[in-house]
């Protein structure tokens, strides 16, 4: 499941659909033509591509997440950690930070993060 990617589009509709799951597909036909002008049909493509990549699915029309958007959204993280850092968490977090000096309580929360991980 590592290798689920979505682009912006699809991001922006799933994110409506996790904030509403369960939801109905007939009700994210409606969000979806006045958020983004779409057809019935189009809805109805991007659900079932989104179904298919495993993020949700469709139960008689009723859409439920398999996944949480902090799972998908961190396993994301990794991804990138992972291909372009080999890996390396602290060389993510350097190159993240470089620029910029981290304010005392940026630097607090990290330090809890990682003593809680």
């Amino acid at each position: 499941m590592s290798d689920i990617q979505m682009g912006a589009v699809e991001s922006r509709f799933a994110d409506i659909v996790w904030k509403s799951v369960p939801i109905k597909t007939s009700e994210l036909v409606k969000i979806a033509e006045r958020e983004f002008s779409w057809k019935r049909t189009t809805t109805h493509t991007v659900i079932k591509r989104l179904c298919e990549k495993g993020l949700f699915v469709n139960n008689s029309g009723t859409i439920t997440a398999l996944m949480s958007r902090e799972q998908y959204y961190s396993m994301q993280s990794m991804r990138v950690v992972q291909e372009s850092f080999d890996g390396s968490l602290p060389a993510f977090v350097a190159a993240f930070t470089s620029g910029r000096k981290l304010s005392p309580q940026e630097a607090d929360e990290i330090r809890k993060i990682i003593e809680e991980g």
